[in-house]
């Protein structure tokens, strides 16, 4: 009895000590849950992880595509408009890491860098979520719209994200220091606003956690599109779906602009449902023309067995 005790003692010390840093975090195994339609590849910490070709291929699509491929889908809370950006020529697109920040109080921001501090966190909880980031992530917060008081990151902080991400991020909230952060190239921020105070009366309520931004639901995972048309955040499981059905309009579009430009067939008959003689021009027009073409072939095939045009 003496010794299985002392085993069980050692074994909890182990976990204690080889357990990775949990402050604020959502469980794996919920995330997992949480996001259960996607059956791919995940981050060790139970993120969907989307793979980069799609990644790459998302900044090409548009906006308004994408939400109305979802809206037909039934995903209807996934997009959010009203931004203020660093540079809006330049978009954020890559896998969505959520942060959650509420009104603070004393007892329980004590409590919580308390609890951080043991398990090696250091610094105010705005920085937790940024030591976390990865390559190619996008760091999603909800700020609750905070503008005085709710500057999530300024400059320093903004270098420190785009080092590790190479990417840009997107608050429901402010930030600070709008000149620093221009002089980060490539860097981009969707915010709510620009202000000079700090972050004041806030705590980080939780990291890898779902979140609203806008009118929008958020999963840790997600594959965000922020452009000048606004932000949407479509939900792992559907992005290969999304991305060929947008990569298809364009390539309708870009025909269909040809088209009218050589005087082959009017605006009305493009705009409407094509005809059999249209159909097979398009057809004959992927052929002469496989450059225009973002997906694999065996892609466009399988996605043109269910058009309906």
């Amino acid at each position: 009895m003496k010794h299985s005790l002392i085993i069980a003692a050692a074994l909890l010390l182990l976990c204690h000590c080889f357990c990775p840093l949990q402050a604020q975090t959502i469980p794996k195994e919920e995330l997992i849950f949480l996001t259960s339609a996607w059956k791919g590849e995940r981050f060790g910490d139970g993120r969907p992880k989307i793979p980069d070709d799609l990644v790459k291929r998302a900044k090409q699509i548009a906006i308004e595509d994408v939400w109305t491929i979802l809206n037909n889908e039934g995903y209807n809370c996934q997009y959010e408009g009203n931004w203020k950006t660093v540079n809006e020529d330049t978009p954020v697109v890559g896998r969505v890491f959520t942060a959650c920040f509420m009104p603070s109080r004393p007892d329980l921001e004590s409590s919580i860098k308390e609890r951080g501090q043991k398990e090696g966190r250091s610094g105010n909880s705005n920085s937790w979520p940024i030591d976390m980031l990865t390559k190619g992530d996008v760091y999603v917060a909800d700020g609750f719209g905070k503008i005085a008081g709710g500057t999530l990151i300024g400059s320093n902080l903004g270098n420190s994200i785009f080092a590790k991400t190479g990417n840009g991020v997107v608050f429901d909230a402010a930030a600070r220091d709008l000149e620093g952060l221009s002089a980060i190239k490539g860097f981009n921020a969707y915010v709510r606003d620009w202000h000079p105070s700090y972050l004041k009366d806030e705590v980080l309520m939780g990291i890898n956690t779902p979140i609203r931004i806008g009118h929008a639901i958020v999963l840790p995972g997600d594959l965000v599109i922020a452009k000048k048309g606004g932000v949407v955040f479509i939900p792992s499981h559907m992005a290969e779906k999304v991305i060929v059905t947008a990569e298809f309009i364009l390539l309708k579009d870009k025909f269909g602009i040809s088209m009218l430009k050589e005087g082959r067939y009017t605006t009305g008959q493009i705009d409407n449902q094509w005809t059999d003689k249209i159909k097979e021009d398009f057809l004959q027009w992927l052929k002469e023309h496989p450059e225009e073409v973002p997906m694999t072939r065996a892609q466009l095939d399988e996605y043109m067995k269910n058009r309906t045009w």
